[in-house]
């Protein structure tokens, strides 16, 4: 079984700052890996889908799942759908089972009526600039919560998994000798050029 309050103080290093919305990725990523009976992934056989948007409050949230699941940017085994949500699909590649999480709307709500929001980031104050006495109580209510209270767990279901592959095909662009991968690659006048050399 996975423990998100083993993974709190790593999370907090990984993403700089203290607030409820890491801590919430590490809570739904943690109930997801439990469901599912999976451990933390060092390769891409978890996938994760997050519905986030950009530039909306706590996209922190992505920073707790990728630091509980493995699932990174960089590995390519989590993705945003642009939904302005806070929805997490956690898929096991190696079964073809998933499972959607997502934080209770009521239990969000009542962390943009605390002091933290209000008072702080709602008036632009950034993250690192909140007294601990204020944000330290948000951390701890959504690490001792009980799932039920914070988050809604689907059943697990099945999900066929047909992304494609890692491509391993690059070479130096023709024209500005940067790698590129192939696949991203643009014929410009004979040449093999990447997309800036092809535009300019």
């Amino acid at each position: 079984m996975i423990n998100a309050k083993e993974w709190l103080e790593f999370g907090q290093k990984f993403h700089g700052h203290k607030c409820p919305a890491m801590p919430n990725g590490l809570r739904v990523a943690e109930a997801a890996m439990n469901k599912l009976g999976v451990d933390r992934t060092g390769d891409s056989s978890l996938h994760a889908i997050l519905e986030l948007g950009e530039n909306h409050c706590a996209t922190c949230f992505a920073d707790g799942v990728q630091v509980i699941t493995g699932c990174t940017f960089g590995k390519g085994n989590i993705e945003k759908t642009q939904k302005g949500k806070w929805g997490l699909t956690l898929i096991d590649k190696k079964t073809n089972r998933a499972v959607r999480v997502v934080p209770r709307a009521e239990a969000m709500m009542q962390t943009k009526k605390t002091t933290f929001f209000k008072d702080y980031r709602e008036k632009g104050v950034p993250p690192t600039l909140v007294p601990d006495d204020i944000v330290q109580p948000l951390v701890d209510k959504v690490m001792n919560a009980p799932a039920e209270m914070i988050m809604n767990i689907s059943e697990v279901f099945e999900y066929e998994w047909n992304q494609p592959v890692h491509s391993f095909n690059s070479f130096p662009c023709e024209e500005c000798g940067e790698m590129v991968v192939s696949e991203y690659t643009i014929l410009k006048d004979g040449k093999r050029v990447c997309k800036d050399c092809a535009e300019k």
